[in-house]
Order: structure tokens, then sequence, then C-alpha cells
């Protein structure tokens, strides 16, 4: 470590404690300290803190995640192809809207590229639930992406570690740090990750809810309204939709489930729920990248087969075998656990994040880095909030690799019902757009 190094983030660091703002050039010694090692995790974390406290303003924001997009590879896709999208999700409870939107895009001549990461905690990643595919191959390059996008329309996978080194290092002291919801710090992260691409219009769907990463509604406007400012900022058209996560999104949870279900909307049999969503994104994306889609024309495109079979020719062009949709075994776990309604009355409320995190914990997910995942553990959500039920009625169904009695009590802990009918909350809430982030 050279002998600068230490005096550089000292002063860097007496400045945010004391509320000043920091310079550009402050703000990427930060990110270069983080990315080559030179700053240490004590000095790191104690950056991190003083950002969350004092939280960085729009411009600090902007310098952040353009030094920690610096701190790597910029694919820069969009130079080689035209009207590149790409989606971003801040996770839900059943979420596998990107893989019914990327091919559906994708099959109506609109590229897609998604860089996607595995799942922790009560969401299941988008990578986690593709895996279920034999012979998939997730990793991407710049080079890859490109023979992808150029013969498939979309590209979907796991980046090398090239792309923004700084954020992997900030972003695991985060968690250590409590500070993995400062507004500023997720913008940066996601979208040091997510320009690097180069697209030219990005969609963000941003969750809101008792299954979001943030449940209070305005934090979730105030994210949405960050990543448009900041990505437009920055040079990329932007808009975020908010949408709900009080309830698991579609009828099933779990990964080989989760691919059943994006197999069934494909087709047009899927759940009302994830098909909205998927269009809505879909509509707003095709706006950023071009002439604006209609959901008639979406519809179309699912009712021909054309989205399916584009999906079907991507997974063998990114490594799958010929037929692997003919092949694909998805089993569930064998034991199954029936939640039923207790009495009469209205599903009122739905613990989203204990039911993702009980998942996680029989399994289907990961609650540390390092777990593997059961693919077969699921959960077929059977009802909706401010639905009627009568006593006995099925709520849900939970399917365990062994008998739990323990995590089956806690699951049926997560539905809750009342005498009175509850107002369904809304699926999509509103749209955010680089404009009205103010």
């Amino acid at each position: 470590m050279s002998s600068s190094a230490p005096v550089s983030a000292y002063r860097i660091l007496a400045k945010i404690r004391a509320g000043e703002r920091l310079s550009d050039s402050e703000l990427a010694a930060v990110s270069s300290g983080a990315a080559d090692g030179s700053w240490s995790d004590a000095q790191l974390a104690a950056f991190l803190m003083g950002a969350a406290i004092r939280e960085l303003d729009p411009s600090e924001t902007a310098a952040l995640t353009e030094a920690m997009l610096d701190s790597g590879e910029r694919w820069n896709l969009g130079r080689d192809v035209v009207g590149l999208g790409d989606k971003h999700s801040t996770g839900g409870v059943g979420d596998k809207v990107s893989l019914v939107l990327a091919p559906l895009l994708a099959a109506l001549d609109r590229p897609i590229v998604m860089l996607t990461g595995r799942g922790l905690g009560h969401t299941g990643g988008t990578a986690d639930k593709l895996e279920c595919i034999p012979d998939l191959d997730l990793a991407l390059d710049r080079k890859r992406s490109l023979e992808l996008l150029e013969g498939q329309g979309m590209a979907i996978g796991i980046a090398t570690t090239a792309i923004a080194p700084a954020d992997r290092r900030l972003y695991a002291l985060r968690d250590q740090t409590a500070t993995v919801d400062s507004l500023p710090l997720i913008v940066a992260s996601i979208l040091s990750k997510k320009l690097a691409t180069g697209a030219s219009g990005i969609v963000f769907d941003v969750k809101m809810g008792e299954g979001a990463f943030l449940t209070d509604p305005e934090l979730a406007r105030a994210l949405a309204s960050r990543l448009t400012g900041t990505a437009s900022d920055m040079g990329t058209a932007s808009s975020a939709v908010l949408t709900d996560m009080s309830q698991p999104l579609g009828d099933w949870v779990g990964h080989n489930a989760e691919v059943r279900e994006v197999l069934d909307c494909l087709e047009g049999d899927g759940p009302a729920e994830t098909m909205k969503v998927t269009t809505e994104l879909a509509v707003e994306l095709s706006a950023l990248t071009g002439e604006r889609l209609d959901a008639a024309s979406l519809d179309r495109t699912i009712t021909s087969g054309a989205a399916r079979q584009r999906f079907e020719q991507w997974a063998i062009a990114q490594g799958a075998r010929a037929g692997w949709w003919r092949e694909l075994e998805l089993p569930l776990a064998p034991t199954e656990v029936v939640i039923e309604a207790p009495a009469d009355g209205f599903l009122s409320r739905v613990a989203t994040r204990d039911l993702g995190l009980l998942l996680a914990e029989a399994g289907g997910g990961r609650i540390q880095a390092a777990d593997t995942i059961d693919a077969g553990i699921a959960l077929k959500y059977e009802a909706r909030i401010g639905q009627r039920l009568e006593a006995g009625q099925e709520i849900a169904r939970l399917y365990l690799r062994s008998p739990d009695e323990a995590l089956a009590a806690r699951a049926r802990d997560c539905f809750t019902l009342s005498r009175e009918p509850e107002e369904p909350p809304r699926l999509v809430a509103e749209t955010v757009r680089a404009a009205d982030s103010g």
C-alpha cells in the first residue's frame, strides 16, 4: 500500500464526518480504493456509514456510480445493437417476470440483455431459476453477449467479475454495516452494474409492500425516482414501474415451479398477475428504446407461439441441449402441506417476506451465500388478498423435502383472515419517469 493512500482516505472520511460534500475525484478515490484493495475494510465501512447518515446528494450519487462503473469493464453493447434494452427488479417472492419479458420482446425484434444474480434471503434469483434448465451456460462476457443478441435478440446471464469490482466489495460490507437500505448506495450499486452493458434504455421493476426489499411505499417511490434520475443524468433513458409485493406474484414460488410457470406464461396459460406486470414493463421498455409496443401486439406474440419458440431457441444457443423443454424434469419436493382457511373470512394479509424466508430455510433458497438450493421446494398460492374463503378452503400448498411440523405451522401463520373484506392492493401502482424525478 502506498504511503499516500491512508492520508487520502483519512481526509475523505473526515470530510464526510463533518457533513461536507465529496468531490468527484474524492468519490473516485473511494471506488478505486475498494477495487484495488488500497482502502481497508474499516475505511470503506466508515465511508458507507457516513454516506448513509449524511446521505449523498444526487450529484454525489451519480459521481460514485460513475466511479464504480469505471472500476471495471464497460461493454457498451448499445454501440453495436440498436435499441438495446435492459430490465432490473428489486426482487420479490415468486417474481419470474424477467424470463417471460426477455423472449417476448426478443420475438418482436426488441433486443434485451440482462446481467442477473443469485438469490439471497427471501427472494429467489433469476440465475438460480435458469439453472433448472439442463446445461444452460450463464457465463457471459461482451463477445458472448453480442453473439447471443445478434442471433437470438436476447442474452441473460451472470457477468464476469470484471464488471464493477468496486461494487462487489462495497456490497459485501453494506450488510455488515447496516447500510443496506441507504438509497444512494442502492442506486450506485444497481446502476454501476446495469449501465456497464451500455443499453439504450432500462426499465426498473421497483417492488413495494410486505415482501419487498423496501416495504414502505414512499421509500420505494424515492428509490424509483433516484434510479431514473441518476440513470438519466448519466445519459441512459429509464423509467420505473412500482409493483405490489404484498403477496407472492403468480401461482408458484420455488425454482422448478417458477420455470414451469414461465413456460405456462409463454404458452398463454400464465397467471394474470404475472402477465400484467410483464406487459407493463414490456410496454414501458419498448418506449424507451424505440416505438412503443401495445398490449395487443404482445398478446399476439404469446398466442402465436413466437415468444415460447424464442425462449427455447435462446436456451439452446446459450448451451442447453436441443429439445431441452421435452426432457425438462422439474419435480416438486414430495411432502405436501396443505394450508387451509381456519374459518370463514376474507384473506386480508400475507406475510410474504416470512414465506420467502421459510422456503429458503427449507432449502429452496439461500440464507448464506454459500448455501445450496433444493429447486423442488415450492409453494402453490391458491388465494388472493381480498378473496372470500370458507373454512377448510385451501389457501396454499407447501412442498417440502421431508415433514417439518414447525415449518408448516409457521407457514400457516403467514396468512391472516378478517371478517370484513380488504381492498386488494393495486398490482401496478404507478410509473416513475426521469422527467418526474425532480
